[in-house]
C-alpha cells in the first residue's frame, strides 16, 4: 500500500522530493501532482518500472505514456526540435500541455507512439519540477485515473484506488482537467485534445 507523504506545492520539501526520487531510483511508480491532474509516474529509463506502471492503472499497452521534462533545454535531447516548433515550445511552455514531438534515438522504444513520435510535457508545478530535476532524467507522466475514468483530484483516493503505487505525493486537491494535447511532429499544429490549456493562440 502506497504511503501518503504531505508535501508543500509552492514550496516542496527537499528531503521529501529525495525519498520521492529514491523510489523512482529503485524502480517504483508514485502519484505525484502536476499544474492539470495529478499523475502516475516512474523513471522513463526503467523499462520494469514502466511495465509495472501500466500494470498498475491497468492501461493497455498501445496506450501511450507522456514524459515530464525539466525545461525546454532538456526536450531537445529527446525530440526535434526545429525553431518554428521550439517558439511555440518556448510560448506555451511550463504550462499544461503535453507536445506530441518527433522522437530522437534517446527515447526508449516502450514510450514512442506508433510515428516515432513522444508526447513532452513541462509541468509550471514547483513539486513536478523539483522532481525531475532531482532524478535527473524524465519521469514518465499518465493521468492518475481508471481507464476510461475521470482524472482523481483526491491524493487519498489515488492511494486507495492504486495500491500497487510505493508513494503518494499530497499537495492538496488536484485539477480534474488533464492537459490539452497539441500534435506538432508533422511541422502544423493540429489540437488532439482541448484540456487545461487554452487553444485559441496555438491555431
Amino acid at each position: 500500500m502506497a504511503v501518503l507523504l504531505p508535501i508543500n506545492p509552492e514550496h516542496p520539501e527537499p528531503r521529501k522530493i529525495k525519498r520521492a526520487v529514491e523510489i523512482l531510483e529503485q524502480g517504483g511508480v508514485i502519484g505525484y501532482p502536476t499544474d492539470a491532474v495529478y499523475g502516475l509516474g516512474c523513471d522513463l529509463m526503467n523499462k520494469a518500472a514502466i511495465e509495472r506502471l501500466y500494470q498498475i492503472k491497468g492501461m493497455q499497452r498501445d496506450k501511450n505514456l507522456a514524459f515530464i521534462c525539466p525545461d525546454l533545454a532538456d526536450i531537445s535531447r529527446y525530440a526535434i526540435v526545429e525553431n518554428a516548433i521550439y517558439r511555440v515550445l518556448k510560448r506555451f511552455l511550463p504550462g499544461p500541455y503535453c507536445f506530441v514531438l518527433t522522437a530522437t534515438r534517446e527515447v526508449p522504444k516502450m514510450v514512442q507512439m506508433k510515428q516515432k513520435t513522444v508526447g513532452i510535457r513541462v509541468p509550471a508545478h514547483p513539486v513536478t519540477q523539483a522532481l525531475v530535476r532531482e532524478l535527473g532524467r524524465p519521469i514518465i507522466s499518465t493521468t492518475a485515473a481508471p481507464p476510461g475514468e475521470e482524472p482523481m483530484v483526491d491524493p487519498w483516493e489515488i492511494k486507495e484506488r492504486f495500491p500497487g503505487l510505493e508513494l503518494v505525493l499530497d499537495a492538496g486537491a488536484g485539477g480534474s482537467v488533464p492537459t490539452t494535447v497539441v500534435d506538432l511532429s508533422e511541422g502544423e499544429v493540429r489540437i488532439l485534445r482541448e484540456g487545461a490549456g487554452p487553444t485559441d493562440e496555438l491555431v
